[in-house]
């Protein structure tokens, strides 16, 4: 039977395993937070064409209405879903906001350092 602080298999893993995941948790809080994210022009198949995507959502709703078995109906009824989330998807502007050089340092260390322990801490121990 394995203790509950022997995470991994290792004896005393616990407390590496939390350390790490805070770190984990708290880098990637700060990184994310550096993170702006805003839309673009919609452009799908040129410019201004968001309503042409609308189209096949709005024939397969229809078709829907009309019969509610119809493949056809379902078939574009999803596609135009697909085409309108990936249009939306397709026009983020993800930027990371200015910051130093020390603030980008402590992030990526908290964040690379906290996945070291976590692993480290999830490996079994060698017996000598």
């Amino acid at each position: 039977m394995h203790d509950l602080r022997d995470v991994g298999g290792t004896p005393g893993g616990l407390p590496v395993f939390l350390l790490g995941l805070g770190m984990v948790g708290g880098g990637s809080y700060l990184l994310l937070n550096q993170v702006m994210v805003h839309s673009g022009y919609w452009s799908f198949w040129g410019d201004n064409t968001f309503g042409l995507t609308l189209l096949p959502l709005l024939f397969g709703i229809g078709f829907l209405f009309y019969s509610a078995r119809s493949i056809v109906g379902w078939a574009l009824t999803g596609l135009g879903a697909v085409f309108i989330f990936v249009g939306i998807i397709a026009n983020l502007e993800i930027h990371f906001r200015p910051t130093t050089l020390w603030n980008t340092l402590v992030i990526l260390t908290l964040l690379v350092g906290g996945l070291g322990l976590v692993l480290r801490s999830l490996r079994p121990m060698r017996r000598r």
